[in-house]
């Protein structure tokens, strides 16, 4: 007869140490991973950031072989040192473009192989690194980004633990209701997202933490050779010889392919060791309505095939392997996917602000508020897309680039989080909306005056019209909020 009251007792148990587990992983890491969810869900589109930053260079839906053979063959000989890569980036139906790029610089080239000009996106780069290492070097910052999305599955599991009923309630809603309504809005955007901010976490943990594990096996069996643990999914790379030698066949293994796999598009072409009698080929195409990032086609400096790495026909290791990329990025499906990554990753930023948001809410209720670090926490919130949107800003100038917006960014946030220390919680929210409606005006206005017609035509025009969609939403957003505040204080 106690055995009821005795699961009932233990479940309770299990319930109450698993929500602690969870908003302490939470306050913990709540910030880094907040910033990971909103710069995560704007890499998905940074491809078309890339054209944005650079409207005016030319697009092409294909390029001849021979046309980036000449390409590439004049781009390196500009090279002030040897370059141990030479690359050519493929036009792709998201970036129509074609890029000759070395260890140190890259170059657009026209359809005909001339040369059209330098390739230059700072601020998607700005943002790709923070998502990718959060301006750490690089071994750390995957390190870190890969034990945060660890730290994600973990809020994802011990939430779904702490609330017994988050299923049955999928569609409880309790509208107008305060702090309950925060909390239905948590947990709904919580369980409906939850297959996308799992597999992203899964994702990015595996992409995070590929290297460091990487590490760790060839210390304990592979006499400290990394390179021999990613080869049988990534394959070897041939014995190096830095004798001097004729610049490899480009056109040649080119050619091959769209001979030999029409079906496939070629997207990057990997001449390694350029000039040097150990150099060898490697072509990278995408197979449609395949989940993989695409398959290593391998030539010798002649241009002979030797066969593919395994990527699209190998194991399934490495099948999956391939597949990771993609999955984390939405590099699968065009734009509709890419839609769909944009409103799952607001989702999950909503859901990640909101959860914090519940716990102070529930440590004021039980008479243990924590104002500072309330209002720290909202900084972060408004001050990541505030600083976002003032390095976007910057970028557009032309004058800061590269280390100037890595110490914009994070300067700017701790500034955010002190005047939040010393004004409160209410006054940096409002100033940060108030600031995300004048840095896209901003934006605007400078990309504009920038690029005048060519920012607004092309691939310009899209992200013209959501930042001043954005605009106008913010602005709407702000005088409602402001009439609301008036008429309380006359009918008070």
């Amino acid at each position: 007869m106690d055995a009821e009251p005795k699961r009932t007792k233990s479940s309770a148990k299990r319930v109450a140490k698993s929500l602690e587990v969870h908003s302490l992983i939470a306050v913990i890491f709540g910030a880094l991973i907040y910033i990971l969810a909103v710069t995560g869900t704007l890499s998905v589109f940074n491809h078309d950031l890339q054209r944005w930053e650079q409207p005016d260079a030319p697009e092409m839906q294909s390029v001849s072989p021979e046309a980036a053979e000449k390409a590439a063959l004049a781009v390196f000989s500009s090279e002030a040192k040897p370059t141990t890569h030479l690359y050519v980036n493929f036009p792709k139906p998201d970036v129509p473009r074609t890029v000759i790029t070395t260890d140190t610089q890259a170059f657009f080239a026209n359809q005909d192989g001339t040369i059209a000009g330098k390739e230059s996106f700072p601020w998607t780069q700005f943002l790709l690194d923070l998502h990718y290492y959060l301006h750490m070097p690089q071994i750390l910052g995957l390190t870190v980004v890969g034990a945060l999305g660890v730290m994600l599955l973990g809020l994802s599991i011990s939430g779904l633990l702490a609330h017994p009923r988050i299923f049955r309630d999928a569609f409880t809603f309790r509208k107008g209701a305060g702090r309950l309504t925060k909390v239905d809005l948590h947990n709904r955007l919580s369980v409906w997202t939850l297959p996308f901010h799992f597999s992203n976490a899964l994702t990015g943990a595996i992409l995070g933490l590929a290297s460091i594990l990487a590490f760790a096996i060839a210390a304990a069996g592979f006499d400290n050779d990394t390179e021999a643990v990613f080869s049988p999914v990534f394959g070897g790379e041939p014995v190096i010889n830095e004798a001097v030698a004729p610049v490899a066949a480009i056109a040649k293994p080119l050619r091959y392919m769209a001979d030999n796999f029409p079906h496939l598009n070629v997207a990057y072409f990997i001449l390694h060791d350029p000039g040097t009698a150990g150099q060898h080929v490697q072509v990278i195409a995408e197979h449609p309505d395949r989940l993989i990032f695409g398959d290593y086609y391998n030539f010798d400096a002649a241009g002979n095939y030797q066969g593919n790495t395994g990527i699209s026909d190998g194991t399934a290791g490495q099948q999956i392997t391939g597949a990771v990329y993609n999955v984390h990025f939405g590099n699968w499906g065009g734009l509709p996917v890419k839609l769909a990554y944009l409103i799952f990753g607001i989702a999950l930023c909503t859901i990640i602000a909101s959860g914090l948001s519940i716990y102070f809410a529930k440590r004021r209720s039980s008479g243990k508020p924590a104002p500072r670090l309330e209002a720290a926490w909202s900084a972060v919130i408004w001050g990541t897309p505030v600083m976002l949107i003032v390095t976007l800003a910057a970028a557009l100038t032309g004058q800061i680039t590269g280390i100037g917006l890595v110490a914009m960014f994070w300067i700017g946030l701790l500034l955010s989080i002190a005047t939040a220390l010393s004004l409160g919680k209410e006054l940096v929210v409002t100033g940060g909306q108030l600031s995300i409606l004048t840095g896209l005006t901003a934006v605007l206005v400078i990309y504009v005056g920038r690029y005048g017609y060519d920012g607004i035509k092309g691939a310009g025009w899209p992200l013209v019209v959501l930042l001043t969609l954005g605009s106008v939403l913010m602005a709407a957003y702000l005088f409602r909020k402001w009439k609301a505040k008036r008429m309380a204080v006359i009918h008070s």
